[in-house]
């Protein structure tokens, strides 16, 4: 309803090119709102911290790479604490909601919202949405409090209960208005924060007192503009383990062959850093690099290659990878979940068994393939401490953020900065691995592997400016 009247994007020019795409408050569209001092001035532990309070102007540029006659850029407003506030301590309602898929990191975000919100602003009452959007108009709620969560950050999922779809804007407001909410955190991936964005718009078309926050969560960091999301280093750590293990069985069995598939149906990011982490890994496909299986330069010659040189080797393939060799029947490709992704083949599974055919065809050389997918087993574990800690410094930052009045922005961190990001600038697109960047051409110098990309005339044609990694091997 809200959708077909969206505010503007509130975009600030300033000398030298400098560009500040801002993210709305509430004085945009409601007049004359009281507004408070910030309770942290009077916070003891807070005495020591020197301009504690962030300064009105400080923002974060997207890009800090410039040349001396570069425009200074795109900025985001930085987050943090501000002088004055627009909520008083006990009119603040607070409700956090989980949306899509798991991911390592969702309850020390749910833990840290409450506390912050207690300890540093004195707000005593804050809900928990059972089961994703849906739990807004199916009225099931969980009272959160600093005691009840205080060791849910041990544990992997979400106390909230998740769930995919269910998004329905008018119900949702509705439901907020109807229980007197007036701060709303949402958690979740792209398609969430699509959501959370018409959240807003319905809010601010109602001219309600509502902020509503959005905090990135996407185990495969395939959201854009944000330097990485919460869960990424546990999930890579943790493949680690899964290429570990491919590696031991595909060394202590004569042409053992160790595939493993990594989460990434888009973008290849958990694949690539698991890769250069491990440094045990042959063969690395993403779905952004294509490749081809038959004939000279293709996969299987450089497998068979690879088992000539070294007698095993492991192969790690991201879930979204190879999909268009794997669906000759185009039916599948259509074909959605509840949040509108993709539903992929099983490409670990399916290459598997084209490499076991390959091999069985040849007769001059018996492999040994194991298949490892350890998908669930690292969406499930609780975070490492840098998550820990970034997802504090995430909840936080929104906890200041809705506090001083700002609303319709997602938190993250740009350049090693925590920022408020626009919702608009959040679902804009997909971040992907750039196949002609450094990281990628650094993964193909750790592995040794061709690109694939080369000797195929009909894909050569679209890669013309790929590089030529061909001299990596």
């Amino acid at each position: 309803m809200g959708s077909s009247v969206n505010s503007k994007p509130k975009v600030i020019k300033g000398p030298a090119g400098y560009v500040l795409e801002d993210v709305p408050h509430f004085s945009d569209y409601i007049p004359e709102l009281p507004t408070h001092s910030n309770p942290l001035q009077d916070n003891p532990a807070y005495s020591v911290v020197k301009q504690y309070f962030v300064h009105v102007d400080d923002s974060v540029p997207q890009k800090i790479i410039a040349h001396k006659d570069s425009p200074r850029g795109v900025h985001f407003r930085r987050a943090g604490p501000r002088q004055r506030v627009y909520y008083e301590a006990d009119e603040v309602q607070a409700a956090i909601v989980t949306c899509g898929g798991l991911c390592p990191g969702l309850n020390t975000v749910i833990r840290e919202l409450v506390c912050g919100l207690n300890n540093m602003y004195g707000v005593k009452k804050v809900m928990g949405i059972n089961g994703g959007y849906k739990g807004f108009y199916a009225h099931n709620t969980i009272a959160l409090t600093p005691k009840s969560v205080n060791d849910i950050h041990k544990r992997g999922g979400t106390v909230l209960g998740s769930s995919r779809g269910g998004h329905d804007t008018t119900k949702i407001v509705d439901s907020i208005q109807d229980r007197g909410i007036n701060q709303v955190y949402i958690i979740g991936g792209d398609g969430t924060q699509r959501g959370a964005s018409r959240i807003f718009e319905e809010v601010r078309r109602r001219g309600l007192k509502v902020a509503v926050v959005g905090i990135p969560k996407t185990i495969d960091n395939d959201i854009p503009v944000i330097d990485k999301s919460f869960g990424f280093d546990t999930a890579v750590e943790e493949a680690q383990r899964a290429i570990n293990a491919a590696h031991v069985e595909a060394e202590s069995i004569e042409n053992g062959i160790g595939v493993v598939k990594l989460m990434g149906r888009y973008s290849g990011f958990i694949a690539m850093y698991a890769t250069l982490a491990s440094r045990d890994v042959d063969c690395c496909l993403i779905p952004e690099s294509p490749f081809y299986l038959e004939g000279p330069g293709g996969l299987l010659e450089f497998v068979e290659r690879r088992l000539k040189e070294n007698g095993h080797m492991v192969v790690v393939i991201a879930e979204g990878a190879g999909q268009e060799l794997v669906s000759e029947s185009m039916q599948s490709m259509a074909k959605q979940d509840a949040s509108g992704n993709k539903l992929l083949q099983d490409v670990g599974l399916w290459i598997s068994h084209k490499i076991k055919d390959h091999f069985a065809k040849l007769k001059t050389m018996t492999i040994n393939l194991k298949y490892i997918d350890p998908t669930y087993m690292i969406r499930a574990v609780p975070s490492n401490a840098s998550d820990n800690v970034y997802c504090t410094l995430l909840a936080q930052s929104a906890v200041h953020g809705a506090m001083a009045g700002y609303t319709g922005f997602t938190c993250g961190l740009v350049n090693g900065r925590q920022t408020y990001i626009p919702f608009y600038r959040i679902i804009e697109g997909q971040n992907k691995v750039i196949i002609t960047d450094r990281m990628w051409a650094r993964l193909l110098s750790s592995t040794n592997q061709p690109s694939f990309i080369i000797h195929k005339p009909d894909i050569a044609e679209e890669n013309k400016e790929e590089q030529p990694s061909e001299s990596a091997k």
